[in-house]
């Protein structure tokens, strides 16, 4: 029977928390999971379904990235796209993976960033993080740290990391325009904003619109391109580019969706040829901004 979409935000978080929780338990436990019996744990089935399996999931990274590491952080992928080959992640960097899940993303980034830097996973979904912390003991990686919390109220301070990263989990998020303030928030000036997600055709029926089972498996709480935009500037973030890449649904697309904020500091760096001055009332400056409409000279 299909579901409609909760109208009050945290019944919708715990549907989509229910589901998550459930494929976290299918790589390690045969058989539905009692008290989240509604939503079966078949290894992919708790969210895809046997014809979206080549749109979503592991088979969307590279045979060296998937032997990277333990079989069940690639099992446990659910993502749209693989956002290690778009971040240009280097040594040293601070990273953050919002909905970090069995912990293939974040895996991956430490091992790109190396001993001198960090690779932070946030989860709400406690089976989950378990998941990825005996993925993590599994494949020896140390400069990890696991969050708990949500993607709307980051626990970290303000200008803590380099890269954010996310694998289709932004659209799960009731309230997307909080989510972009908090990567904004907590990105360093000059940080990237690196991500995977679902973009939905700007003629999305209402029914897929309505539908639970399409919002827990990242197609009905998509935004459009023109939504996406508007949001992510709306929280201060420029260069924004949203590149499609495969279909996953008749009504939407994966999409690379890149974003930076702003550096402040850049008229004062030596790198005068991306600035220009003076600087504006914020403090802002560079052609970069002003050609995506954000901040820039005055």
């Amino acid at each position: 029977m299909i579901q409609t979409i909760p109208t009050d935000p945290d019944t919708l978080r715990d549907q989509v928390r229910k589901r998550y929780a459930a494929a976290a338990s299918a790589t390690t436990t045969a058989g539905c999971c009692g008290a989240e019996s509604d939503f079966c744990c078949d290894p992919t089935g708790a969210i895809v379904t046997d014809e979206q399996r080549q749109q979503f999931g592991n088979a969307l990274y590279t045979l060296e990235e998937r032997d990277e590491l333990p079989k069940a952080a690639v099992l446990a992928s659910l993502g749209c796209g693989n956002p290690i080959a778009i971040a240009e992640l280097h040594a040293g960097e601070t990273v953050l993976d919002l909905g970090s899940g069995g912990g293939i993303d974040v895996l991956l980034s430490a091992k790109r960033v190396g001993p001198t830097g960090l690779a932070y996973g946030l989860d709400m979904t406690d089976e989950m993080l378990a998941l990825a912390r005996q993925n993590q003991a599994e494949a020896g990686i140390t400069n990890v740290q696991w969050l708990r919390g949500h993607i709307e109220t980051v626990p970290l301070p303000a200008d803590t990391v380099d890269v954010i990263i996310s694998n289709c989990v932004i659209n799960l998020s009731a309230d997307k325009p909080q989510v972009f303030r908090e990567a904004a928030r907590v990105l360093k000036p000059g940080g990237r904003f690196a991500v995977s997600d679902v973009v939905a055709d700007p003629d999305m029926d209402d029914a897929t619109r309505q539908s639970m089972q399409s919002y827990t498996g990242c197609i009905a709480g998509a935004l459009t391109r023109e939504q996406f935009t508007a949001e992510l500037r709306e929280a201060g973030l420029t260069d924004i580019t949203i590149e499609e890449t495969h279909r996953v649904h008749a009504a939407g697309a994966s999409a690379i969706i890149r974003a930076t904020k702003p550096n402040s500091g850049c008229c004062s760096t030596s790198d005068q040829a991306a600035c220009c001055e003076p600087a504006d009332k914020d403090g802002c400056c560079g052609t970069a901004s002003v050609n995506s409409g954000g901040c820039g000279c005055q």
